[in-house]
């Protein structure tokens, strides 16, 4: 069976669905309902596409049919409508920013909004060649036909330019920067040429854009020339700011995985609470009282705090005789924390004594921080 008929094909299991699968009725739903001023090649209004990403007010109406869409992404408004405008000026747009900030979610759902895929895709390494980028060869029939239209194997990015798609480069600055340049006539001239066939090029169809996303805190980061920069608008993506929010999207997405993982064990809301305020307290350096902690140098994402509330959801699930699930944050939180440096349990530990403690001492009899400042030993020792 091939690839493409495994990702098209609704009654094939997946693991994770793409948006263009899991959202399709919303995305019918909008095709009939839209009835605003669309850029050439696109399946939805600029309009529309951001009502998918971040929902609606309520219900919409089309002739007979309701339907409330669904947030997908939460994050500043302007932001995303500024991520449309750019695309649909047919700019390049990079979305800059920390890993687990919800980059590639952001650009899955912009892609399957305004073409109807998200699967023209280019994953960025150190060895991504500038092949994956352009065009590359079946080099059986390159030998036995030589240089052909059949022997030629499209890029993602020379398949959107022929559908006039949205190609998508995840972690660009992973790529060398030479590798990085074979972008720059596509986003400048938007023709790619084929010296191999002769006279041979391939020229955008309307729609055709390109997202990039970068962690530059990440190591391995390769510095993009002036001249790619120049053809791309950035746009900084940075954690959620406002905390219900922030608690809201862990709660949804944590029981989304304890639902598809058909665990029978539904979501902790004090659980969720005391992850997201330490999250939230180690990410700034400060907690709501004002006290000071220091900050691991590991990030501390959106996406880690959910995968943490779904382990711990998932331990009293399948192992219900370990008792209160407070207990079972702190090994999750420093399998997270203890990553790049060695320094960063200590770290922890100082939290600790000073955030947990305070609000043991300051909370009631049965407070969750409580329960979790005598759960302490559990960070001084081997899990």
């Amino acid at each position: 069976m091939s690839s493409d008929l495994i990702s098209s094909n609704p009654e094939i299991a997946r693991q994770i669905d793409p948006p263009e699968i899991a959202f399709a009725d919303e995305l019918a739903f909008l095709a009939v309902y839209d009835d605003g001023p669309r850029p050439p090649g696109w399946r939805l209004s600029p309009s529309a596409v951001v009502t998918f990403v971040l929902g609606s007010d309520g219900a919409l109406t089309s002739g007979r049919e309701r339907m409330t869409i669904t947030p997908k992404y939460v994050g500043d408004r302007r932001l995303v409508e500024r991520c449309v405008v750019t695309l649909a000026g047919s700019r390049g747009l990079l979305l800059v920013g920390e890993p687990g900030t919800a980059k590639s979610m952001l650009s899955e759902l912009l892609s399957a909004a305004i073409c109807g895929t998200s699967g023209l895709t280019v994953q960025g390494t150190a060895g991504t060649t500038e092949d994956q980028l352009r065009y590359g060869w079946n080099y059986a029939l390159l030998l036995a036909e030589g240089p052909s239209q059949n022997a030629l194997v499209p890029s993602p990015v020379m398949t959107a330019m022929r559908r006039g798609g949205i190609a998508r480069i995840e972690e660009i600055t992973r790529c060398l920067p030479e590798v990085q340049d074979a972008l720059v006539s596509v986003l400048s001239e938007r023709r790619l040429s084929v010296p191999e066939l002769g006279e041979d090029t391939v020229y955008a169809s309307p729609g055709f854009a390109l997202i990039a996303t970068a962690n530059l805190r990440d190591r391995g980061v390769s510095e993009m020339s002036a001249a790619l920069k120049r053809r791309f608008n950035f746009e900084h993506i940075d954690p959620i700011a406002d905390r219900s929010a922030e608690i809201d999207l862990v709660t949804r997405r944590t029981q989304t995985a304890l639902t598809e993982a058909g665990t029978p064990m539904s979501v902790d809301a004090a659980v969720i609470d005391v992850i997201v305020t330490i999250f939230r307290d180690l990410r700034t350096g400060h907690t709501a009282e004002g006290w000071s902690v220091e900050r691991p140098s590991t990030v501390l994402s959106t996406a880690e705090a959910v995968a943490i509330s779904t382990a711990v959801a998932m331990t009293g699930a399948w192992f219900p005789g370990r008792g209160d699930r407070l207990r079972d944050i702190p090994g999750q939180l420093l399998g997270v924390v203890h990553k790049d440096d060695a320094d960063d349990a200590a770290r922890l530990l100082g939290y600790w004594d000073v955030a947990v403690k305070r609000r043991s001492d300051e909370g009631a009899s049965g407070s969750p921080w409580r329960t979790l400042w005598e759960a302490r030993d559990l960070l001084e020792r081997p899990r």
